[in-house]
């Protein structure tokens, strides 16, 4: 509330807050942001493909209402529901986007609708998406986010009360709001884990991801009503033909693979299949390359090889044998996206791995889960820290050897056709800078003795570097200019001053020179560093 007291947890915020907008403004690197771009366009497809496919579902139901209304009703009238829960809450995520884009950018709401990741000019921003979704709460309570996570809780238990018992145990819809997640070693709750802190391009690439895991929810919903209808009960002149991707997107030289079948079949007589390029659907006249696809209790397995990169299509017709003896051809088509293999490894703080340091990288491949990408090194080792984030990047952290002058990361990822190799990013190698010692906040110029003696003695900085490292003085000299062109001098094996140090700087006068040399520090690592001598005038 305005105006009141703030308490020590919340003092302690606030200076964090100005020191991650300070690192964050200076670490969040193109490379970063676009590969947000890269993994939201795929989603955006992957999200076009999962509402086609759960469209041809819709139509299978509509066919089947036609054959049997009276034993299909109940399960279509289900699965109508399905489809406006889905609908109704990915219209409120996309209502959502746009007012965090339009807050964002400061733009109307309708030029919101239209623009596009690349096109957002604050993709960088976290401070104006953080207020949005959190807003002042620390557990999200104020914001948008607690009012998403209600939504997506209440479409759950909708979708699940549309299934029977038996049907709900072997359902996951995802979507997993409840409970606590870990992340910086602390254990948050969804509203902060999700929204808490991120960069404008992972929100939207996260609502993105959000929509997938709806569409998915969707589709496995009405796919369990669907099973519910015995299809022994219909007759075979009325079904359609289905095709079932492995993926949507295939690597080059990997195989494109579908299932092509027919709903209702009789598995004691398989079909014809042959596939091309394309496919009219008026005349059946099929176009390109033809191929026989062969089927094996009524599934017939598609495989293409992918040669070369961009869209593909496919068209093809599916030949069953009626009851009448007569043979009936049923015509499908679809598409594919074929990209070449690539890896995005950036550092989260610098370009390069300091040793003796934990250097966070961010780990991802465009088009595969995280949990299917593996990564090794040389030069040093690398593990992974905190699991998937919210925009599908996957933390690790690596710690270079201590001779290394260059660590190489190599990614690659395991997919239906065995590992295949990502990519692999090479970075310099460097020895953490040394510090450079203060005594009284200062190393140089005009200085009480007073002030030194309140000291007590040396302490070591890391000035400009991005990772926290503690030295610690081990020893240095003291020296003292007195009256006769004299030097005194004294010896401490810490980072303290000696009590013959202290009685020198009592009786130290105006304009007396005081030096401290030969000064040592040790890191963390080990390793033991001679630092810069600190000249002073007493005042």
């Amino acid at each position: 509330m305005a105006g009141s007291k703030e308490t020590p947890r919340q003092k302690m915020i606030g200076m964090m807050y100005l020191v991650l907008t300070a690192l964050l403004a200076l670490n969040v690197s193109k490379d970063i942001l676009d590969a947000f771009i890269l993994i939201n366009e795929s989603l955006e497809i992957t999200n076009e493909n999962f509402a086609k496919k759960n469209d041809l579902t819709y139509n299978v139901f509509e066919q089947q209402l036609a054959l049997a209304p009276e034993k299909v009703r109940p399960y279509y009238e289900k699965a109508m529901k399905a489809k406006q829960y889905a609908n109704d809450l990915i219209n409120y995520v996309n209502e959502r986007k746009y007012e965090m884009i339009s807050f964002c950018e400061g733009i109307p709401l309708e030029q919101a609708k239209t623009i596009t990741l690349k096109e957002i000019q604050a993709k960088d921003n976290y401070d104006k998406p953080t207020t949005y979704w959190v807003g002042s709460s620390p557990d999200g309570s104020e914001g948008k986010a607690r009012e998403l996570k209600q939504k997506i809780e209440e479409f759950k238990a909708n979708m699940m009360a549309l299934l029977d018992e038996s049907q709900r145990e072997a359902i996951n819809l995802g979507l997993v709001t409840e409970g606590t997640f870990e992340s910086g070693g602390q254990q948050k709750n969804w509203e902060m884990y999700n929204f808490y802190y991120l960069v404008q391009a992972a929100q939207v690439t996260n609502l993105n991801k959000i929509i997938t895991e709806i569409r998915n929810a969707e589709f496995d919903v009405i796919s369990a009503l669907y099973t519910g209808i015995s299809a022994a009960d219909f007759k075979f002149d009325k079904i359609s033909a289905k095709v079932v991707p492995n993926s949507q997107v295939v690597m080059v030289g990997d195989n494109f693979e579908a299932q092509i079948f027919v709903a209702a079949y009789d598995t004691k007589d398989n079909p014809e299949i042959v596939v091309g390029d394309a496919i009219d659907t008026l005349t059946l006249r099929i176009s390109g390359n033809e191929q026989q696809v062969e089927a094996i209790d009524g599934v017939g397995l598609l495989k293409i090889p992918a040669s070369s990169e961009g869209r593909k299509t496919y068209g093809g017709v599916i030949k069953v044998v009626s009851p009448d003896g007569t043979v009936v051809p049923y015509p499908f088509q679809g598409e594919y996206f074929v990209q070449r293999p690539s890896a995005t490894v950036a550092p989260t703080k610098m370009n390069v791995f300091y040793i003796g340091v934990d250097n966070p990288v961010s780990v991802s491949v465009p088009g595969i889960p995280p949990e299917q990408v593996s990564v090794s090194m040389t030069g040093g080792t690398i593990r992974a820290s905190r699991g998937q984030d919210p925009t599908g990047s996957w933390t690790h952290i690596v710690r270079p050897d201590a001779g290394a002058r260059e660590a190489i990361i190599r990614v690659s990822a395991n997919i239906e056709s065995g590992s295949r190799s990502m990519g692999q990013a090479a970075f310099r190698v460097r020895r953490v800078p040394d510090p450079v010692a203060y005594i009284a906040n200062t190393r140089e110029g005009n200085v009480s003795s007073a002030a030194l003696i309140a000291a007590g003695g040396l302490i070591p900085r890391l000035d400009n570097f991005e990772f926290d490292m503690n030295f610690t003085i081990s020893s240095f000299t003291f020296l003292m200019s007195v009256p006769g062109g004299d030097i005194q001098e004294a010896r401490s094996s810490s980072n303290r001053l000696t009590p013959e140090m202290t009685q020198m700087l009592q009786r130290a006068r105006r304009g007396q020179r005081v030096w401290f040399e030969n000064i040592t520090a040790r890191g963390p690592d080990g390793s033991t560093r001679q630092l810069s001598a600190i000249a002073l005038r007493i005042q």
